[in-house]
C-alpha cells in the first residue's frame, strides 16, 4: 500500500524550482530516506507533504489523503519533527509533552500510558521532570520525537532529525525508529548524511530538486559508475588535489583517505600511485574496496554534469 504517493510534484519560487517533478512512493511501515546536500530540496519536499506549503503543479497524496484538498485530513494522520522542533526552553519534558498532547487532541485518559510508553522507550523517564532548555543535543531531538509521537501518527516526517547531534545519540535516535517499525508506523526521514541513509529500507537521491535514483540502499549502489580504489597517503589533501587535475576518474577525499572512481583500476592504481610518488607524496597503500552511498552520489552527479553538457 502507498502511503505516501507523489506525481510529478513540483514547487517553485520565482524562477528557481525547489522541488522540480518529483515521482515517488513510500510504502506502509517503511523508513524512507530523502537524502542529498544542503539546498537539494530537502526541507521543501517535506514541507509539501505535510500540507505546510501547496505544489505549484503536480499532485501527493498522504495516507490516502490529498495534500491540498484534504489538507486538515492529512495534519490528524501525520507527526512531523522540523529541522526547529519548536521545544519551549522554561517547560519541563513532561509539560512540553503534555503541551503537544493538548495541540493534538488527545484525551486526558488516554495520556498517562501513551507518556509512560513515550518516556521509556526513549529513555527519557529519568529526565521528565528537567527543563527542555538543559537537555543535551540528542535528549532534545528525543523529546521532539516524544511530542511528535503523542498522538499515535499513521506517518512520522523527520527533517534531518540527527543534524549536529554525537555519533551515539545519532544510533541512538535511529534505534527508537526501528522501533517504531513494530506499530508499521511509516518514516519519511531527510538527511544529508549518507552513512545514516543506510540504514533506510529505501532511499532517494535528491540534488537541485530532482530525484537522480531510488531503491534500496544495495539497488542504488549498482548504479555506481565504475569500481572504488582506497588511497592512503601522508597528506591526502595535496594527493587528492592533485589526482583531481591528473587522474581521468573523480577523485574525492573521505577523511584521511582518497576514493578514486575507475573503470580500470589496476592500470589507473599504478597510475595514480607514479604521480603521487613523482609529486614528492608518498602512498601508503592503494586498494578496491565497495562503494559507499556517497561514492554513487558524486558518481550520479558526475554523470548528470556530463550529460548536461
Amino acid at each position: 500500500m502507498h502511503v505516501i504517493k507523489t506525481e510529478s510534484l513540483t514547487r517553485t519560487f520565482g524562477n528557481f524550482a525547489a522541488v522540480d517533478s518529483l515521482t515517488l512512493t513510500v510504502e506502509e511501515g517503511e523508513i524512507f530516506g530523502l537524502v542529498g546536500p544542503d539546498g537539494a530540496g530537502k526541507t521543501t519536499t517535506m514541507r509539501l507533504l505535510t500540507s505546510i506549503l501547496e505544489p505549484t503543479s503536480g499532485g501527493a497524496w498522504v495516507a490516502g489523503h490529498h495534500v491540498v484538498k484534504e489538507a486538515e485530513a492529512v495534519k490528524e494522520e501525520i507527526g512531523y519533527m522540523s529541522q526547529r522542533f519548536g521545544l519551549y526552553p522554561d517547560l519541563t519534558v513532561m509539560e512540553n509533552i503534555e503541551f503537544y498532547a493538548d495541540i493534538y487532541g488527545v484525551p486526558k485518559k488516554l495520556r498517562p500510558e501513551r507518556i509512560e510508553r513515550l518516556l521509556a522507550f526513549s529513555n527519557m523517564t529519568p529526565f521528565k521532570n528537567r527543563q527542555a532548555g538543559r537537555l543535551s543535543g540528542g535528549m532534545k531531538q528525543k523529546l521532539g520525537l516524544a511530542c511528535a509521537l503523542i498522538h499515535t501518527p499513521k506517518v512520522l516526517f523527520l527533517d534531518e532529525p540527527t543534524n549536529g547531534v554525537d555519533p551515539v545519540s545519532r544510533r541512538d535516535f535511529w534505534r527508537i525508529l526501528y522501533q517504531l517499525l513494530r506499530d508499521k508506523v511509516t518514516i519519511f526521514v531527510s538527511t544529508a548524511y549518507l552513512d545514516e541513509a543506510e540504514r533506510s529500507s529505501r532511499i532517494g537521491l535528491i540534488h537541485k530538486g530532482r530525484l537522480l535514483a531510488a531503491g534500496t540502499p544495495g539497488e542504488v549502489k549498482k548504479l555506481m559508475r565504475g569500481s572504488i580504489l582506497e588511497i592512503r597517503s601522508t597528506e591526502p589533501r595535496k594527493a587528492v588535489a592533485l589526482l583531481q587535475t591528473r587522474s581521468a576518474g573523480a577523485a574525492s577525499l573521505f577523511g584521511d583517505r582518497i576514493h578514486l572512481v575507475t573503470r580500470e583500476p589496476e592500470k589507473d592504481a599504478e597510475e595514480a600511485e607514479r604521480a603521487l610518488t613523482a609529486a614528492g607524496l608518498a602512498v601508503k597503500g592503494i586498494r578496491a574496496i565497495e562503494p559507499a552511498l556517497e561514492d554513487v552520489f558524486v558518481s550520479v552527479l558526475a554523470g548528470e554534469g556530463k550529460e548536461a553538457a
